[in-house]
């Protein structure tokens, strides 16, 4: 009995809206993106060129990790506001050590980042305040812990090679940060379709109570969602910095959090928990890029595409909504 590991809880989530659905909300959000990418292929200068391609994946990047997070933030009936502050945290954390080399620099960075999310965990699973009010006081906090980081808000440019080369290096083709965005994709969707920690996410979103009485650690797992969530942002804020060859701490994560909500919702992850699905956030952060892309190739202003990235999330919801029976 002792060599024998105990097999992992089976939760039946099977609530209105707990279940796993991958083909329903995301084959919707798939069509939605052909017919945007089709209607741009004929109606928008230069869209569909190979260029404009990996423009778009290049962009998408930053948006996909943080989506990534927020995915398991939101599987667990979550959500993480500070996702933007948190990047611009580790970009500043980053700059200001650098001079002691890319090994120092972006581990610290990073170790900022995961310590943000652990406080944001360990509040929303501790205290049962309620995330959006936890991760709004952290975006606030986190932004201005950048300002002060980066010496009161200066721009602090970055030269180190190998820092500049997560935004802007090349492998082959390919940009390193794209290379990136797609193993942490993979390795995100295995965890979260085929190990113990995956299936735990998605019982504490659908059903807390019934997940603790079959044993699972749903503290610990509400815990862990938010370090993923501020990790995942973090690394993307250093690939932002690298990108732009500088620490901007106002700048850096900018409204970064509706764009991943958007592609997380859109994508067909449940709002109030208990279904996710990585795919969907991939294809929810790409209808997202080529809304972005396609209004800024027609000149229509930034303002616009906010406008209709929160149309496009209120319509996401109001399709998640309970049926009535």
């Amino acid at each position: 009995m002792h060599g024998t590991a105990a097999a992992p809880p089976t939760v039946d989530t099977r609530r209105p809206g707990a279940r796993w659905n991958a083909m329903g909300p995301t084959g919707g959000a798939v069509i939605a993106l052909v017919v945007l990418v089709a209607v741009n292929a004929m109606f928008t200068p230069n869209f569909a060129t190979v260029g404009n391609f990996w423009n778009v994946l290049y962009q998408l990047s930053v948006t996909l990790l943080v989506g990534v997070g927020m995915t398991f933030v939101i599987a667990t009936g979550g959500i993480d506001l500070s996702v933007g502050s948190v990047m611009a945290v580790a970009a500043a954390v980053a700059a200001v050590t650098l001079d002691q080399g890319f090994l120092v620099a972006v581990p610290a960075a990073l170790a900022a980042a995961l310590a943000v999310g652990l406080l944001n965990g360990a509040f929303v699973a501790y205290t049962r305040v309620q995330p959006i009010v936890v991760t709004l006081a952290t975006l606030l906090a986190g932004r201005g812990l950048a300002q002060v980081i980066n010496r009161g808000g200066a721009l602090i440019t970055i030269e180190d090679p190998a820092f500049l080369a997560l935004g802007r290096g090349l492998v082959g083709p390919v940009p390193m940060q794209v290379l990136i965005a797609a193993a942490v994709v993979a390795l995100a969707a295995f965890v979260l379709r085929a190990t113990p920690f995956g299936r735990y996410v998605l019982a504490a979103g659908g059903n807390p109570a019934a997940a603790r009485l079959a044993g699972v650690p749903v503290t610990r797992t509400v815990v862990t969602v938010y370090v993923v969530s501020a990790g995942l942002a973090g690394l993307a804020g250093l690939i932002e910095a690298a990108r732009l060859g500088a620490s901007a701490a106002a700048k850096i994560g900018q409204n970064v959090e509706l764009d991943a909500i958007a592609a997380v919702v859109v994508g067909g992850t449940l709002l109030a928990g208990g279904r996710a699905t990585i795919l969907g956030t991939v294809v929810g952060a790409l209808i997202m890029q080529v809304i972005a892309t396609s209004f800024n190739m027609l000149l229509v202003p930034y303002a616009w595409s906010l406008a209709f990235k929160a149309l496009i999330i209120v319509v996401a919801v109001y399709l998640q909504r309970p049926k009535r029976v």
